[in-house]
């Protein structure tokens, strides 16, 4: 009887996820440098050029000499997609390991993880301009929240993970269920949870009390570096206030300041509560998905990351000092 063929191995794809303010990107510079990591940011807003306070976007001089890639890809008047995000991916992992690298996803865009992760197929729902047109019609004929109250009738899970201003997803949440008679949850559900990759994915979390404290402290520091000015910027650079990216948490909130229809305190109270409630939704997200290997990032942060290297090695089967002088050949895999 002849032997049983030989499975290809998968590449490895490295993955940090958690809410916001978690503290996703300190970790992540550390955990990059130790297993020969590039990253590419997870976030939806941070590929905007120009949108870097409200996105607590890290700086050059932060990265410590850590590629990071999908930052400041595009124009904010561009509306960036899943799909494109997807796309970008598909090309960007094999570059990446073709440089003897290991893949690092870092972000809390649960869908936009997820889509790479597991390779989700989203052409095959295809698409209604004319759905799309009334509805946005009707958002903006009876508001942002009756466009969202539509969702919750028909969805309440994506409803409870979509913000009512976030009007693209929203649409394209009913426009799912408009064109296949199957809600926007039961699609994602429908998906197929295998990866094309040999996958370790890592989630920090935290005491929900002290994540608010730290979501409350990260808005106040980001109206002291600038977040009124930055919005005022994009807005006199002619970038519309409804467009994608000024959907993103503090841009929407700051404009609506701008605008005169808040104060500036109302605005940041807006934003704080805007901001805690997004990291329960992201939080509700990621409870959905699988193979997560959850850390309590309230704890100590050095056993944390010796945690994290202890997951990592044993998922991947390495040794972490075998990465040091090791490179990774084009699968991903230690030579």
């Amino acid at each position: 009887m002849s032997p049983a063929p030989i499975e290809p191995t998968k590449p490895k794809l490295l993955v940090l996820i958690g809410p916001t303010a978690v503290g996703k990107t300190r970790m992540s510079l550390d955990i990059a440098k130790a297993w020969n990591a590039e990253i590419i940011s997870g976030d939806s807003i941070q590929v905007y050029k120009g949108m870097d306070i409200g996105t607590a976007k890290i700086k050059l001089e932060e990265q410590e000499g850590i590629p990071h890639h999908l930052i400041d890809i595009c124009d904010p008047v561009h509306p960036f997609s899943v799909a494109e995000f997807q796309e970008r991916c598909a090309s960007l992992i094999p570059e990446i390991q073709s440089r003897s690298k290991l893949p690092f996803i870092v972000g809390g865009t649960g869908l936009y993880v997820e889509s790479v992760a597991y390779g989700y197929d989203f052409a095959e729902v295809g698409s209604d301009e004319a759905f799309r047109e009334e509805m946005s019609r009707f958002a903006l004929l009876h508001g942002a929240e009756a466009l969202h109250e539509k969702l919750r009738a028909i969805d309440p899970e994506a409803a409870e993970r979509l913000h009512p201003n976030d009007q693209r997803r929203v649409i394209r949440a009913l426009e799912v269920e408009h064109l296949t008679g199957t809600t926007f949850t039961e699609q994602q559900k429908g998906q197929k949870k295998t990866s094309p990759f040999e996958l370790c994915i890592i989630g920090l979390t935290m005491d929900r009390a002290v994540l608010y404290a730290r979501i409350n402290e990260r808005v106040e520091a980001m109206i002291e570096e600038g977040l009124v000015e930055e919005v005022r910027g994009l807005l006199e650079r002619g970038v519309p206030a409804d467009a994608v990216s000024m959907h993103g948490l503090g841009y929407k909130e700051i404009a609506l300041y701008l605008q005169g229809h808040l104060s500036l305190n109302e605005a940041v109270e807006l934003l704080k509560r805007d901001t805690r409630r997004f990291a329960k939704r992201q939080l509700s997200w990621f409870r959905h998905m699988q193979d997560i290997h959850w850390i309590d990032a309230g704890e100590n942060f050095n056993k944390n990351l010796q945690a994290i290297h202890g997951i990592i090695a044993g998922k991947f089967r390495m040794e972490l000092e075998y990465t040091f002088n090791q490179p990774f050949d084009d699968g991903g895999n230690a030579q």
